[in-house]
C-alpha cells in the first residue's frame, strides 16, 4: 500500500459520516438557535463590512496597539483567501468530481454563522495585556467562557488539548507545496530549494509582527483576490454556454456521485462529500478557530460587530472565490483530463490564456501563499505563548525556536512528495488529517457556548437593529470595555 493510499484510509476514517454529520448539525444548532441571524440581517452585514470599506469604523485602532477592523479582515483573508481557493478547490474537483463543489457550498452555509460566533466570542472573552494589546481566541473563550464563567472544568482542558491541536497543524505545511509545484510544472524551477528560501523569506516577514503584517496584508489581499476573481470570470464568461450543464453536474454529483469519464476515476457521494466539506473547512476556515485570534484584537465597540467581519470573510472566500475556480475547472471540460491539484488549475489558465494565464496564477499563488503562510506563522504563535504563557521566559524562547522549525515540515512534504514520484493529492491528505483535531475541540466548544453567542446578538440587535429592549445590566465584554459608542 502506499503512502498516499494509507493517508487517505485514515482520511475516509477521520472525516467518516459521524464526524460530518456532527460537524454539520452543530453548525445548524448555532444557526437555528440565532434564528438565522446571518440571513435575517444579510443586508445589513454587508453594508456594514463590504459597504463601509472606507469608513473611519473599518480603518480606526488605538495606534500601535490594536488592529482595525479592515487590516483583521485581510489578516483573515489572507489566511483562507489562499492556496486551498486555487489548487484546494481544483483537488477537491479531482478527487471528489464536480459536487463536491456544492458541499463547499453547504459548509459555507453553516460556516458563516459559525465564523460569526467564533469572532464574537473571541472578542467577548479578550484580554488586555499589560501594555495595551488585545489578545483573544478560542483557547480563551473555552478557558474563560466554559471553564470560568460556567465554572465546567472541562473548559480548561479544552483550551489545551485545542492549542495543542492547532500549533499541531503546523506539520501539514503552509503554502509552500502548491506554490512549489506551481512553479516546477510551469517553469521547471526546482522545487526544493524554492521551498527552502520560500521558508526562511515568511519567517523574516512575520519577525516583526502581527501590526506589521496586518499592514503588508490590508495593501496586498484586495488586489490579488480581485485580479484572480477577475480571471476565473472571464474563464466563465468565455465558456458561458458550458455554465448550465456545469450547474447540473454539480448538484447531480453531489447525490449520486461521479462516473470515471477521461482520465477522472470517479467518486463515490461519500468521497464527494468528504473531500468537499474538508476543503470548504480548510479554505474558509470556519471551524478551525483562527480568525478569531486576529478579530479579538479589532478595536470595536460591540463583540458582534467584529463578528459580521467573519461572515464577510466565508462569503468572499468559499461562495465567490471558491465558486470561480471551481466553475472555471468545469466549464472548459479540463476537471476531468486526469489532472490533479494545482496542475488541474495550470491546466485551465494555459488553456484560456496561453503563457500570460500561467504567469498570472504563478504570480496569484506566491501572493496567496505568502499571505496564508505568514498569518498562519502568527496564529501557531499566539497559541504557543497561550500554552506556556505560565512560563515566559520559555515561551518568548519557545516562539523564536517554531519560528526557526516553522519551515521543516514544508520541506518534509514537499521532499516525500518530490522523491517518492506522488502527486499533491498526497498534500491535502495531510491537511485533512490534520485539521481535524482542533476543529473537533473547537466546535464543541462553540456549541457548549451558544448561549452567550445568541445572548450577544440578541443585545446587537437592540442596540443597532432596533429589535427588542437593551438590557441596562447587559456586559458587552466579558473582561474589557467597549472602545467607543458606535452610532448607526
Amino acid at each position: 500500500m502506499s503512502l498516499y493510499e494509507i493517508l487517505s484510509t485514515i482520511d475516509g476514517f477521520l472525516w467518516g459520516n459521524p464526524y460530518l454529520f456532527s460537524l454539520m448539525g452543530i453548525g445548524a444548532i448555532i444557526v437555528i438557535m440565532s434564528k438565522g441571524f446571518v440571513f435575517r440581517h444579510f443586508g445589513h452585514i454587508m453594508k456594514n463590512t463590504l459597504g463601509s470599506l472606507t469608513s473611519k469604523e473599518a480603518r480606526d485602532k488605538n495606534e500601535g496597539k490594536s488592529v482595525s477592523p479592515f487590516e483583521a479582515v485581510c489578516v483573515a483573508l489572507g489566511c483562507c483567501v489562499g492556496t486551498g481557493n486555487i489548487s484546494g478547490v481544483a483537488a477537491a474537483i479531482a478527487v471528489g468530481g464536480p459536487g463536491a463543489l456544492f458541499w463547499m457550498w453547504v459548509w459555507a452555509f453553516f460556516g458563516m454563522t459559525v465564523k460569526l460566533a467564533e469572532a464574537t466570542l473571541g472578542s467577548y472573552y479578550r484580554k488586555k495585556t499589560g501594555d495595551g494589546e488585545y489578545v483573544g481566541g478560542p483557547y480563551y473563550y473555552m478557558a474563560e467562557g466554559i471553564g470560568n464563567d460556567k465554572g465546567w472544568k472541562i473548559g480548561f482542558a479544552l483550551a489545551g488539548l485545542f492549542s495543542f491541536g492547532f500549533v499541531a497543524m503546523f506539520l501539514s505545511g503552509s503554502q509552500a507545496g502548491p506554490i512549489a509545484e506551481t512553479l516546477h510544472a510551469s517553469f521547471g524551477i526546482p522545487m526544493m530549494p524554492f521551498t527552502i528560501l520560500f521558508c526562511i523569506f515568511v519567517a523574516y516577514t512575520l519577525w516583526k509582527g502581527i501590526p506589521h503584517l496586518a499592514k503588508v496584508a490590508s495593501k496586498i489581499v484586495p488586489w490579488m483576490c480581485i485580479l484572480y476573481l477577475c480571471m476565473g470570470i472571464i474563464i466563465i464568461l468565455k465558456n458561458i454556454g458550458n455554465v448550465p450543464a456545469a450547474i447540473v453536474s454539480i448538484f447531480e454529483g453531489a447525490f449520486t456521485g461521479t462516473a470515471a469519464t477521461g482520465g477522472f476515476v470517479g467518486a463515490t457521494v461519500a468521497t464527494t462529500i468528504r473531500t468537499g466539506v474538508a476543503r470548504a473547512v480548510d479554505s474558509n476556515e470556519a471551524g478551525m478557530g483562527t480568525s478569531p485570534m486576529i478579530y479579538a484584537r479589532t478595536k470595536t465597540a460591540h463583540p458582534v460587530r467584529a463578528g459580521l467581519w467573519g461572515v464577510f470573510e466565508v462569503f468572499v472566500d468559499t461562495m465567490v472565490v471558491c465558486s470561480v475556480t471551481g466553475l472555471s475547472c468545469l466549464v472548459t471540460g479540463l476537471w476531468s483530463s486526469g489532472d490533479t491539484a494545482m496542475t488541474l488549475a495550470i491546466s485551465v489558465f494555459r488553456h484560456e490564456f496561453g503563457g500570460i494565464g500561467v504567469a498570472m496564477i504563478c504570480f496569484m499563488m506566491l501572493l496567496f501563499g505568502f499571505t496564508t503562510a505568514t498569518s498562519a506563522l502568527g496564529y501557531y504563535d499566539a497559541a504557543l505563548q497561550y500554552l506556556l504563557r505560565k512560563w515566559p521566559a520559555l515561551s518568548k524562547r519557545a516562539s523564536m525556536i517554531f519560528k526557526i522549525v516553522f519551515g521543516l515540515p514544508n520541506i518534509f512534504i514537499v521532499a516525500t512528495i518530490n522523491y517518492t514520484g506522488s502527486d499533491f493529492n498526497l498534500y491535502w491528505e495531510f491537511v485533512n488529517i490534520i485539521i481535524w483535531f482542533p476543529v473537533l475541540w473547537n466546535v464543541i466548544a462553540l456549541l457548549i457556548l451558544s448561549p452567550k453567542f445568541v445572548e450577544l446578538t440578541k443585545d446587537y440587535e437592540a442596540r443597532y437593529l432596533h429589535k427588542g429592549t437593551v438590557k441596562a445590566d447587559a456586559k458587552l465584554f466579558y473582561a474589557t470595555e467597549p472602545d467607543r459608542e458606535i452610532g448607526e
